[in-house]
């Protein structure tokens, strides 16, 4: 059929703005098809982590705003078996909502973030950040989405931050983040949290069973102050965004129906156009065009104006995504709305396979059509 790529391309082009108007429909359905496919992919990779992490929060408690742990629990927990290392966490966000643009202040120990972080500044120092008590690192997704740069302050609410560096890490969910002294989020003005932390990060050696040291730092800690709730970090944030993991999955329907759009989109123009060109199906067969051959031309034309549109959209939802750095969060839990390859993909293969469902009645009422009646209605 590639011979004929040249007859197909004159098609389109005869009948343009009808081409355009269909592609960019097409690209429309493929954008938001890309969006909701990397929505869902996020959210498979945070609830997916690796279980050698555990989250110990207070018992009963759902938000970070509620949870207050004390910060000692790390010395009884480092000295359990299977516990490499222990990281207490203060944390601080400035929507527990579900929203877009959700920022949240992580207050730790600065000397286990480069231990226990797998993280990269690309610009900044680490000597600033450990030297000055307000300084903080901010992720490369944050800084690019709120417009931040080293050297500045940056607020939410009653936390002020001396910006020291912008770090990148292989998890696009870490970006999300702000990261900062323990002792300067327990002291700041309205929070007065010192000697509490809102959850301790437990590092386990590979030897380690997740789920048994979980039920026994459970277990140690029962008769103390607060009781707590251990977890994987996948299980501990899938629970805490709950809520928006049922909307996520919901979005599954949106994800449908923008392909079906583009289905009846794609068979609307195919069978005008062949409507239009009945007469010349007809000139084609009685040159000895077979009616597979009918078939396939029009098959093809679908085809083709599925991949073009779904390419479009494809590459205008990659470079978006790309830029905008946006992530939806949670219960101070970010889920990483990145384009992958698998997405581009996946949308690449959904287009073929959409303009085939597409084409099918299309070129089949092309192919059927009586040659002496078609040339009879082209007069």
């Amino acid at each position: 059929m590639f011979k004929f790529a040249p007859y197909l391309f004159k098609t389109l082009w005869r009948h343009r703005v009808r081409t355009l108007l269909t592609v960019s429909g097409s690209a429309v359905a493929l954008f938001v098809f890309c969006f909701v496919l990397s929505v869902q992919q996020g959210l498979e990779r945070l609830t997916h982590q690796d279980n050698s992490v555990l989250v110990v929060f207070q018992a009963n408690k759902f938000c970070p705003a509620t949870s207050h742990l004390p910060q000692d629990y790390d010395r009884i927990i480092e000295e359990m078996p299977g516990v490499r290392d222990v990281l207490p966490i203060q944390v601080f966000t400035n929507n527990c909502r579900a929203s877009l643009d959700v920022v949240v202040f992580y207050g730790t120990e600065v000397e286990k973030i480069r231990r226990l972080r797998n993280f990269e500044l690309v610009t900044g120092s680490w000597t600033d950040f450990e030297g000055h008590q307000d300084a903080a690192i901010v992720g490369r997704a944050l800084a690019t989405r709120r417009g931040i740069s080293v050297g500045e302050k940056f607020s939410i609410g009653d936390v002020t931050v001396a910006v020291a560096g912008i770090y990148t890490s292989d998890n696009r969910a870490e970006e999300d983040y702000v990261y900062c002294h323990l002792d300067f989020l327990q002291r700041t003005h309205g929070l007065d949290l010192v000697g509490t932390v809102t959850q301790q990060e437990v590092w386990l050696d590979n030897s380690a069973d997740p789920d048994q040291t979980a039920v026994a730092i459970d277990a140690q800690l029962k008769s103390g102050q607060i009781e707590t709730d251990t977890r994987t970090k996948g299980a501990f944030q899938s629970s805490s965004i709950a809520d928006l993991v049922h909307l996520i999955d919901l979005s599954h329907y949106l994800g449908w129906a923008c392909l079906l759009l583009m289905a009846v989109l794609l068979g609307t123009t195919t069978i005008m156009t062949v409507e239009d060109r009945i007469g010349e199906h007809a000139v084609l067969q009685t040159l000895g065009f077979t009616t597979f051959r009918v078939f396939r031309l029009v098959m093809s034309e679908a085809v083709l104006l599925s991949v073009l549109g779904g390419c479009l959209g494809t590459a205008l939802a990659t470079v978006f995504l790309f830029e905008s750095g946006l992530s939806l969060g949670a219960e101070a839990v970010s889920i990483a709305i990145v384009p992958t390859w698998n997405m581009a993909i996946y949308a690449a293969i959904t287009s073929c396979v959409i303009g085939i469902i597409a084409g099918i009645a299309p070129a089949t009422h092309a192919a059927r059509a009586d040659i002496v009646t078609s040339l009879r209605m082209a007069r």
